[in-house]
């Protein structure tokens, strides 16, 4: 059983135990946007980059973007939650931001994949992504790397976000904050 799966288990089951499960209801659309990233930390390729707007959507409201970053193997590697202000753009390095702190501290991430979830801020600031409350708004674009090392630039796909999809990212991005001593989360690039 993989490592990530196993820290799952146990939190979900410490949760249970002690009555606070995460609650959850069904997410409303346009809040979850799904990518893939190849080509990363490979030497003389280009730098992949992940970018979020806040398309200002939400009355002038700072947004988050949750994000939650998987290896080839479907296994949560790292997570965090990046702040938005109304028409914002951030940009983070594939490398650098989303695939230099795995969870497991080994060989960085070549391929895998990116999910996110857009989510307000609360008093000024983004909520861990273990709690997030999924609201429409972000949109993201990442750069590709190709076999022949060309980039390309592809819009982030909408997906359907279900409850059990939330409560799944929330567990395993928390099993992190909660046993990876430091490793595991992601960091925001720049922007805002």
């Amino acid at each position: 059983m993989h490592r990530t799966t196993m820290l799952v288990v146990c939190t979900l089951a410490l949760a249970l135990c002690a009555g606070s499960a995460f609650a959850v209801t069904t997410p409303p659309p346009d809040t979850l946007k799904v990518d893939y990233f190849s080509g990363a930390n490979t030497g003389g390729n280009p730098l992949a980059q992940l970018r979020v707007i806040n398309p200002n959507t939400n009355n002038n409201a700072g947004i988050c973007a949750a994000i939650y970053v998987f290896d080839s193997f479907q296994e949560m590697s790292e997570c965090c939650s990046c702040a938005l202000s109304p028409d914002s753009l951030r940009t983070l390095d594939v490398n650098l931001d989303l695939t230099s702190n795995p969870l497991t501290g080994g060989t960085l991430l070549t391929t895998g994949a990116i999910k996110i979830v857009s989510t307000p801020e609360i008093a000024g600031a983004c909520p861990l992504p273990t709690r997030v409350t999924p609201t429409a708004g972000v949109r993201a674009w990442v750069t590709h790397i190709q076999d022949n090392a060309y980039v390309t630039e592809t819009a982030s796909q909408d997906a359907t976000f279900s409850s059990g999809e939330q409560t799944r990212l929330q567990s395993e991005c928390f099993a992190i904050q909660l046993d990876g001593s430091g490793k595991g989360v992601c960091t925001c690039g720049v922007g805002d």
